[in-house]
């Protein structure tokens, strides 16, 4: 898997937004180039390119939109939002059954499992939180079964933290082999939308899927706010 020229979605004089493809890890395993390290090379014969700084990450299967710093100073500043919980981030992903119900919160502690994956607790000492509101996909029986949409907007930054919740719930997202999700082409789990203030101006990143010919069709426009998830109700 290669990272293309039309995957940068935005250039900022501090970062840039991309659209990480499926399969791509954020670091280099073995002969695999990391999609940090593929970006910077991409972007090699501008002399203004480097370094990069990566100031979140996404699953090696997760699809989406990834936020690069330019300079260090943008990268501290980056991670003063990120725990400050001052970047929205929102997920869509498509499960196959359907869940114990149909919006809410998911929380709880994490700890690791087997074979290198994750659990939730019923602790809340350090939870894992993650916010949901799942649609019916009218008209489609996908994979040979009747699966449902997700948003997702997390909270906190947990390892696997949807890919947990969503198993959680009943419902593990599609090609998430390791959470007992039913087989897919890769795994349905795409970051859709950022947004947070920079140097006071606000920045806003909407990218469906649609852009990418791995994941499930959907006709978006059956979703009236897939195009701007902050406008569910979602608690404060």
């Amino acid at each position: 898997m290669h990272l293309t020229s039309n995957a940068i979605l935005a250039e900022h004089p501090d970062f840039y937004v991309i659209n990480k493809p499926s399969g791509i890890g954020m670091h280099t395993e073995e002969s695999e180039l990391g999609i940090i390290v593929q970006l910077q090379q991409l972007l090699a014969p501008n002399p203004s390119a480097a370094p990069l700084f990566p100031v979140h990450r996404l699953d090696k299967g997760t699809s989406g939109l990834l936020l690069v710093a330019r300079n260090k100073g943008a990268a501290t500043a980056f991670g003063a939002l990120f725990s400050e919980h001052a970047i929205d981030k929102y997920y869509v992903a498509i499960a196959g059954h359907k869940p114990k119900k149909k919006q809410g919160l998911i929380q709880g502690d994490m700890a690791k499992s087997r074979n290198g994956g994750y659990k939730l607790l019923r602790s809340m000492e350090n939870p894992a939180r993650t916010h949901f509101f799942s649609h019916n996909i009218p008209a489609k029986n996908i994979a040979g079964m009747h699966a449902r949409l997700y948003i997702l907007k997390p909270s906190t930054g947990r390892t696997h933290q949807l890919r947990v919740a969503l198993k959680s719930i009943g419902a593990a997202i599609l090609g998430d082999t390791r959470y007992g999700g039913e087989p897919a082409e890769r795994l349905m789990l795409h970051a859709s939308a950022l947004r947070f203030l920079w140097n006071g101006e606000p920045q806003c990143f909407v990218c469906l899927p649609e852009q990418s010919n791995d994941f499930v069709a959907i006709d978006w426009q059956q979703f009236p706010h897939i195009q701007s998830p902050w406008l569910y109700h979602w608690p404060k």
